[in-house]
C-alpha cells in the first residue's frame, strides 16, 4: 500500500517533470533532500548547518552557510553531518532556463563545473539576501500570475550572478584521502544512472572504464580506490546495482525480458540471462515466474 511519504514524493516529482522548475525550504531536522532525477535537474541550494560535499577528487566541509550549485551532468557525494540543517532548494531544468536568451552562458559558468568554484561560504548579510530570493521565489510559484515562470529564471539569474561576483576561491577540505572522495563520488554516479525508467533508453555507463571516463580519472586509479574504500571492486558494485535493477524491473514492470536486458546495456538476452544467474544464483525467468 502506498504511504503518504510516497504519495507526497509522487505528487513532488509529478508537479517538477510537468512545471521544469521547483522551489521549496528545507526544514530544520526534516527531509533535507527530496527524491528527484537529478539526472535531468540543476540544483541551487542555501543550507545552513555542518555538511560535507566531495566533487571528484577534492573535499568541502563546512559548518554555517553555504550556497552550492549542482549540474546534472557532474556527480557529486553530500553527507549532511548536523541534525539542525535548514535553508532553501531551487531545482530547474535545462529547459526551463532555456527559454531565456541567458542561458547559455549561465549554465557554462564557474558554478556549474566540475573545475570551478560549486560551493560559497555565505555570510550573515549575503545569506539574508539570499533568503529573501527564495522567499520570494516560493511565494511566486504558488500565484497563478501570466509571467511567474520568467519572474523566477529572472530570480535564478539574480542568484548565479550574485553568487558569480562572490570570492571564488574556496577551501576544499583535504580531511580525507583522495581514495575515500573518488569513491563516495563514484559511487553517487553509479546510483545515478537508476532507476531505469524506459526499455528504450538503455544503461550508458556499462563498465569500469566508462565511469572512469566519466570522473576523468585513469581506470585503474579508480579501480584502486574503490577497493580500497570498500573491499569489493568497481566492476562488483557495478554488477551488483545492474541486478538489482534487473531484479527490481523482473517484479514491477510487465517489460519482457528481452527489453529489461536491452535496457540494462545487454546486447543478447543470452548475454543478460547468464549474468544474472551468475549474480543471483536464478535465472530471470524463474525469478518472475517464483
Amino acid at each position: 500500500m502506498e504511504t503518504k511519504t510516497e504519495r507526497c514524493i509522487s505528487a513532488f516529482n509529478n508537479e517538477l517533470k510537468l512545471k521544469g522548475f521547483k522551489v521549496f525550504q528545507i526544514e530544520q531536522d526534516a527531509e533535507a533532500t527530496r527524491t528527484y532525477s537529478r539526472k535531468d535537474f540543476f540544483k541551487i541550494c542555501l543550507t545552513t548547518g555542518r555538511s560535507r560535499i566531495h566533487y571528484s577528487d577534492r573535499s568541502f566541509e563546512h559548518e554555517g552557510t553555504v550556497l552550492i550549485f549542482g549540474n546534472p551532468h557532474v556527480p557529486y557525494s553530500w553527507e549532511t553531518l548536523s541534525h539542525d540543517y535548514v535553508g532553501y532548494t531551487c531545482l530547474f531544468s535545462e529547459g526551463f532556463l532555456e527559454l531565456s536568451d541567458r542561458s547559455d552562458s549561465i549554465l557554462q559558468s564557474p558554478l556549474f563545473k566540475l573545475g570551478g568554484t560549486p560551493i560559497l561560504p555565505i555570510d550573515n548579510d549575503q545569506r539574508a539576501f539570499l533568503n529573501g530570493i527564495f522567499r520570494k521565489m516560493i511565494e511566486e510559484q504558488a500565484t497563478t500570475y501570466t509571467y511567474k515562470d520568467d519572474l523566477i529564471r529572472n530570480y535564478i539569474h539574480l542568484i548565479i550572478h550574485e553568487a558569480l561576483k562572490m570570492e571564488s576561491a574556496v577551501h576544499l577540505d583535504q580531511h580525507k584521502n583522495a581514495a575515500y572522495r573518488l569513491t563516495a563520488v563514484f559511487l553517487e554516479l553509479l546510483e545515478r544512472q537508476f532507476p531505469i525508467e524506459s526499455a528504450r533508453s538503455p544503461l550508458q555507463l556499462k563498465s569500469a572504464q566508462d565511469y572512469a571516463a566519466q570522473l576523468a580519472v585513469h581506470v585503474n586509479y579508480l579501480n584502486r580506490a574503490v577497493k580500497e574504500v570498500t573491499g569489493k571492486s568497481t566492476s562488483a558494485h557495478i554488477a551488483d546495482r545492474v541486478a538489482a535493477e534487473a531484479k527490481a524491473l523482473l517484479y514491477h514492470t510487465n517489460w519482457n525480458i528481452n527489453e529489461i536486458a536491452f535496457a540494462l546495456g545487454f546486447e543478447y538476452p543470452s548475454y543478460f540471462n547468464n549474468f544474472f544467474k551468475k549474480i543471483t544464483g536464478t535465472t530471470p525467468s524463474s525469478l518472475r515466474q517464483g
